[in-house]
């Protein structure tokens, strides 16, 4: 008899500890991570084909945005580029600073580095030419929700040794 007392004792003490314990476990709140609440992403894809021509650009991007006036974030950018005796590849990365001083107008600074990889093929042979590619650019838009349409200036643009053929550069922003 004592001993099913004591078996009694135990199983009445395994589930009052189990109660607690469950109740622990429901009561506990769960905390909140608001960081992620305000990230977006986005970035840009591009595709062109034709005329012994292939461009491909993959360029993801994130953005930090503690308020409705400033976003920032880190950006990836790859492309290649293939035609008749002209291949290219791009890769790095960028920082973005973006400014809306009111709902519709977006400001926006762009640092950008980029390793090209560039072979050019002549008759006498193929000619490498590698290099680190950095571009400054101030931009403004139109914005309209997740959307901004608008223009960009590189400030270290120099002719003839930038990849990009121009200073002035259209663009189109989305994030979500």
């Amino acid at each position: 008899m004592r001993r099913r007392f004591v078996n009694i004792g135990i199983l009445i003490l395994f589930m009052f500890l189990s109660c607690l314990s469950a109740k622990a476990q429901v009561e506990a709140p769960q905390p909140q991570d608001k960081f992620w609440d305000s990230v977006r992403f986005g970035g840009g894809l591009g595709l062109s084909f034709g005329n012994n021509n292939t461009l491909i650009t993959v360029a993801p991007s994130a953005l930090y945005q503690p308020n409705q006036y400033v976003a920032f974030g880190p950006g990836l950018n790859f492309t290649y580029q293939k035609s008749q005796n002209f291949r290219s590849t791009l890769y790095g990365g960028s920082a973005i600073v973006l400014v809306n001083p009111i709902q519709f107008i977006q400001l926006s600074s762009e640092l950008e580095q980029l390793r090209v990889n560039q072979t050019i093929e002549t008759a006498q042979g193929d000619v490498d030419d590698n290099f680190w590619n950095t571009s400054l650019f101030l931009g403004a838009g139109f914005r309209t929700g997740n959307v901004t349409i608008g223009a960009r200036y590189n400030v270290l643009f120099k002719d003839g040794q930038s990849i990009y053929a121009d200073a002035w550069q259209p663009f189109v922003r989305v994030y979500f």
